[in-house]
């Protein structure tokens, strides 16, 4: 596999992409507005509206720019066109996505009003969807393609068959040299000390516990010891998963048997080196996958038991099921069937082959389901409430 290659955009800071999107970023959420009039204006952008950037401080205030700033630098997007209701703002993300050299510019609303920001916006994403429509893919080498993963609507067969394909895939991208994060903090809960066990080094394992351990503070603060409101959710139990460590269990199949833990992420946060990473994160599906895209990452791997539907405006999530119900009645959202795992029709070494295959295919240019139906969910992290 060290050999394979792909068809990626190589990008000004080096990094690769596999997509090319011109992208409208607002700031906040009463910029929103005018990111989607320039998107309508301007065939070949996308606008990414979110409900957030108001009165927001501290760490919120901080990963809520490091978010922005890390989804306008991915190397899955072009070009950025930034909008703000308060220029310095907006420059604040402009000078962040700028670093990476590629082609970047803000507007702020105050003094300006949303007809004269939407016309000077327009004119710039123009210019730049123009610019971007004449990238070029080259040939990319294996180990330069960064790959997160997060499963969701888990059951039964995730355990035993999506989340395991995810994990021999990693494998082998593991010992191609790849970029590789995992994350979900709540649900490694009764399985954290396998994943402890997995790190390269104590300083790894000794990180890793820092941040299982200040989610577990969290639960403890608010007296929901039991997590029975959410994890496992309605959905996991009528799946027929029944407690939070069967959960756990299951999850941590994704990273594989050879992977080894080589440094943990904050929310949003670049990894410095090839290797598995694991972001300390939500396990909600789109603020997960949100954050994989603002870390850089640019395929998604998405194993899902029951069906879920989730995709993201700059990330393509690949979705593998291995349950064949879910395969019969949500066909459109599947793009990797092993559900013949659990028929003995194929090995673990087959399935995870089978999803590299599309993943190769992802990342050379075909539309993933998600992609296809239009599913672009943006979900934002916050850590606490607003001012």
């Amino acid at each position: 596999m060290r050999q394979t290659t792909f068809q990626g955009y190589r990008r000004e800071n080096n990094r690769v992409g596999v997509r090319n999107h011109v992208i409208v970023l607002p700031v906040d959420d009463i910029s929103n507005a005018a990111a989607e009039a320039v998107a309508n204006n301007i065939k070949g952008t996308l606008a990414i509206p979110h409900p957030y950037g108001r009165l927001q401080f501290g760490a919120d205030l901080e990963l809520h720019f490091r978010t922005l700033i890390g989804t306008g630098s991915s190397p899955n997007v072009a070009a950025v066109v930034v909008i703000g209701i308060e220029e310095g703002w907006a420059k604040k993300v402009v000078d962040g996505i700028a670093t990476t050299g590629k082609p970047v510019q803000g507007f702020g609303i105050e003094l300006h009003g949303d007809h004269e920001t939407i016309r000077r916006a327009s004119a710039a994403a123009r210019e730049l969807v123009q610019w971007a429509s004449e990238r070029q893919r080259s040939e990319c080498a294996l180990n330069e393609l960064w790959v997160s993963c997060k499963c969701g609507e888990s059951d039964t067969t995730s355990g035993c068959g999506s989340n395991p394909t995810v994990g021999d895939a990693f494998d082998k991208l593991y010992a191609a040299g790849c970029t590789l994060v995992f994350g979900e903090t709540t649900e490694l809960t009764g399985g954290e000390m396998i994943v402890a066990g997995r790190c390269r080094d104590e300083n790894v394992r000794r990180d890793f516990m820092r941040v299982f351990d200040q989610y577990q503070d969290v639960i403890q603060r608010h007296k929901t010891t039991d997590l029975s409101d959410s994890q496992p959710t309605k959905g996991n139990i009528a799946g027929g998963l029944t407690t939070i460590e069967e959960k756990a269990l299951g999850n941590i199949q994704k990273i594989g048997k050879k992977c080894v833990v080589d440094g943990v992420l904050d929310k949003a946060e670049m990894p410095r080196h090839p290797g598995l990473w694991f972001m300390d994160s939500s396990s909600a599906a789109a603020e997960m996958v949100t954050l994989c895209a603002a870390a850089g990452f640019v395929v998604h791997f998405f194993p899902t038991g029951q069906g879920n539907v989730i995709g993201n405006p700059i990330l393509p999530v690949i979705k593998i099921c291995a349950n064949p119900r879910t395969v019969r009645t949500m066909g459109e959202h599947i793009d990797v069937d092993t559900s013949g795992l659990l028929q003995r029709e194929i090995t673990m070494s087959e399935a995870g082959d089978k999803l590299l295959d599309m993943m190769s295919r992802t990342a050379n240019g075909r539309l993933t389901a998600a992609e296809a139906l239009g599913h672009r969910e943006f979900v934002l992290t916050r850590l606490y409430e607003s001012a």
